[in-house]
């Protein structure tokens, strides 16, 4: 079969590596190759140990590597010899000089911008997959055209709306593929080689098209909105506890509202994930740079709620474990940010870890996907012990604090880690997660979040 399309991605991350391996699945006659500078990440997509954890990834990529699908560290070949580029780079969040703490840190995205004005001899479509700022485009666009007319470019924005734990559904069966692009002869162009790739397997009802500048701001606007959702309804958690009201009631009544509807109006112990607070982050500080101050304070009051919510957990369980934890042991079920992933980059389980190691606690961390990134996280810290076991991790605990929602935590049996706990024993369950009465009958003192605590004394 004939080459249609050469295909890069450069970055091999979350993003980049189930996005390449959908589009190798659902394109045989195009050529998906994914390059990044790490070499240990790229060794770990070429082997059987995948650098990343999502449920149907593994299985997609044994079936395309090495036919349609490579990994590689050459870059500059990989630019040189492709048609179509998806920058998926890191774009984290500036830890110095101006915009320190809030603006998007653009140094990756623009040295991969040089070095594909540097290694191109052909025209080439350049796609924006990464995060960024509203206007990057068009700074992209002025870099590669800054290098004569060897080779032109055309600069596209294709935010991804993926949520982790269920990448690849999403990319297999999207809400809407979105397209940024100029609104020129050449731009229209572009989006439509673009489009024709993701109408191989997305009806074309779903593919929307945009300006550039709409799409770049759509991806911080619509993490924005859902992270908005988990604070609003946190925030009520914290009144629902001093009220005697159920959050997880409150939720169902207001939810069944067609105008509100169910969707993120789980409270816990906050959202965590590499986006969320990175995007609003970025939303605030571009605010503030246009004099919308108002506007920024309001989505900024968003990552304080949530900042208040893991504060809020950890007090609560030193309050109630009578106002210390230190020397005790606290059992840790879960430290991805969410289920079904193990990705724990600004997982809430870091903040209520550090905390509790700062009180002297001695924590024990299970998780059945994130150990790997937990030991690069906390490892080496006094006080940290890690479990594959879950009944290992709660053995001579004094409490149990839930933080992910692993469905399998629900199936564990609660009757034997209390039995082989200290007395007496508590669960703080930060996800709302397991059935609280139960836990209660056989003698946890359990608090929910939102709800009455059910204590024994």
């Amino acid at each position: 079969m004939s080459v249609k399309e050469r295909i890069l991605c450069i970055g091999a991350g979350y993003v980049g590596g189930p996005t390449m391996a959908v589009i190798a699945e659902k394109c045989p006659h195009c050529r998906v190759e994914l390059v990044d500078v790490n070499e240990e990440r790229i060794r770990q997509w070429n082997s059987d140990d995948l650098p990343i954890y999502e449920a149907g990834l593994d299985e997609i990529v044994k079936r395309n590597r090495g036919k349609n699908l490579f990994f590689s560290t050459d870059i500059g070949r990989g630019i040189d010899e492709s048609d179509i580029i998806f920058v998926s780079v890191n774009t984290p969040t500036k830890t110095f000089g101006q915009g320190a703490g809030q603006a998007a840190d653009l140094q990756y995205w623009e040295k991969t911008a040089r070095q594909i004005l540097r290694h191109s001899r052909n025209d080439k479509i350049v796609v924006e997959k990464s995060t960024l700022p509203v206007l990057t485009a068009e700074a992209m666009d002025r870099i590669l055209s800054s290098g004569g007319d060897d080779a032109q470019f055309d600069v596209l924005s294709n935010p991804e709306f993926l949520a982790e734990g269920t990448a690849i559904r999403d990319l297999l069966e999207p809400d809407r593929v979105l397209l940024g692009r100029m609104d020129t002869e050449r731009g229209h162009a572009a989006c439509d080689r673009l489009s024709a790739i993701y109408e191989n397997w997305v009806d074309r009802s779903r593919i929307l098209r945009t300006n550039v500048w709409s799409a770049e701001l759509s991806k911080l606007v619509a993490n924005a909105f859902l992270a908005q959702r988990i604070s609003s309804i946190n925030s009520i958690s914290a009144l629902c506890e001093k009220t005697k009201a159920d959050v997880t009631e409150v939720a169902r009544a207001i939810g069944l509202d067609s105008r509100i509807g169910p969707r993120f109006l789980n409270a816990g112990v906050g959202f965590g994930g590499s986006c969320f607070k990175k995007d609003i982050l970025n939303l605030v500080y571009i605010c503030r740079q246009q004099g919308l101050n108002e506007v920024a304070d309001y989505w900024q009051q968003v990552v304080r709620i949530n900042v208040y919510q893991h504060d809020r957990f950890v007090a609560n369980m030193i309050a109630e474990m009578f106002n210390t934890v230190a020397g005790k042991k606290i059992a840790v079920l879960g430290f991805a940010f969410k289920a079904n992933t193990g990705d724990t980059r600004e997982s809430p389980a870091i903040t209520v870890c550090r905390r509790l190691l700062a009180e002297n606690a001695l924590v024990h961390i299970a998780d059945p996907k994130a150990l790997r990134q937990v030991e690069a996280e906390l490892g080496g810290l006094d006080g940290v012990s890690l479990f594959e076991d879950p009944y290992e991790a709660a053995e001579g605990a004094h409490a149990i604090a839930l933080l992910t929602d692993w469905a399998c935590y629900r199936e564990l049996n609660f009757q034997r880690i209390l039995d082989a706990m200290e007395k007496p024993a508590f669960l703080f369950d930060g996800r709302n997660l397991l059935d609280h009465r139960a836990l209660y009958k056989i003698g946890f003192n359990v608090y929910p979040i939102g709800k009455t605590p059910l204590r024994h004394f």
